[in-house]
């Protein structure tokens, strides 16, 4: 018996990084999982895991930004397993530039990937959930509790320099957080952010030389740290390492197991004991 036997879960960008390890831990511990990815590819990749394993997948591929995405991603969900009770909203990447520098298209990509797709989605899941509650109290049942985890960085909450824009859009996500902790705890949710810090991932892990990117939506986008930045970083770190995806993957499946019920509207910060 795992803690989340019978939740259904969905993960945008789960078909890489952090994303797929989300996927796979919720689904190792009984969650069936709806995967994201801009792919097919990749969200196919994580779902044949979680199916090896033994789990429940289902892919939905496209943009968290296209029109019409954040409905057909939740009636996936309904569609495919019945309902809905965890909503993880992890998909992004940087597009980084001093402010001087820092293009519209730039702010604009990244405010709508980093915070009003995940906006998107969390009204498309409003009227799922409300019926979801709405049918236990009229039965009632104890209205189950479901799961809302908002993923952020320490750059919304300390800014980064060359980061304007997705300081900001992660910033936001905490005032998300927050409203919508208060507004749908009538539905027995609770509504938390989870800041990552310096995560070994393809955006943060570059070449020497720093030619690094991806590409996204026919754009190509440059990433990566600095190697020797990334040493100077680590030092700052208590732990004196870089997060993994996994360890990323631990601190939101946290909030998503029962033992966190009547924990909502908090931002739990996993960077390995770095402060600003």
């Amino acid at each position: 018996m795992g803690k989340l036997d019978g939740k259904v879960a969905i993960v945008t960008g789960s078909g890489r990084g952090i994303g797929a390890e989300i996927a796979l831990k919720l689904a190792a511990d009984g969650a069936s999982v709806v995967v994201n990815d801009l792919d097919d590819g990749p969200a196919k990749a994580t779902a044949a895991a979680i199916e090896a394993a033994g789990g429940r997948a289902v892919i939905c591929a496209g943009s968290v930004t296209d029109d019409g995405f954040a409905d057909r991603f939740v009636q996936t969900a309904v569609d495919s397993f019945g309902g809905l009770d965890i909503i993880v909203n992890n998909a992004g990447f940087t597009w980084d530039s001093v402010i001087q520098k820092l293009t519209d298209e730039q702010w604009d990509t990244i405010l709508d990937v980093h915070l009003t797709a995940p906006f998107k989605i969390l009204r498309a899941a409003q009227p799922v959930i409300a019926a979801a509650a709405k049918q236990a109290r009229e039965a009632g049942e104890p209205i189950p509790c479901r799961k809302v985890v908002n993923i952020s960085s320490v750059a919304g909450l300390g800014g980064n320099a060359g980061q304007a824009n997705y300081a900001a859009a992660k910033a936001g996500v905490t005032g998300l957080t927050k409203a919508l902790a208060k507004e749908w705890g009538r539905y027995n949710v609770t509504v938390n952010t989870v800041a990552f810090g310096l995560i070994k991932t393809r955006l943060t892990e570059a070449s020497a030389d720093g030619d690094s990117t991806i590409e996204v939506a026919g754009k190509e986008i440059k990433v990566g740290v600095n190697p020797a930045l990334v040493a100077t970083m680590e030092q700052m770190i208590p732990l004196g390492r870089a997060g993994t995806p996994t360890d990323a993957a631990g601190a939101v499946y946290l909030f998503c197991i029962p033992e966190s019920d009547y924990v909502s509207a908090q931002t739990l910060v996993c960077g390995g004991g770095f402060m600003f």
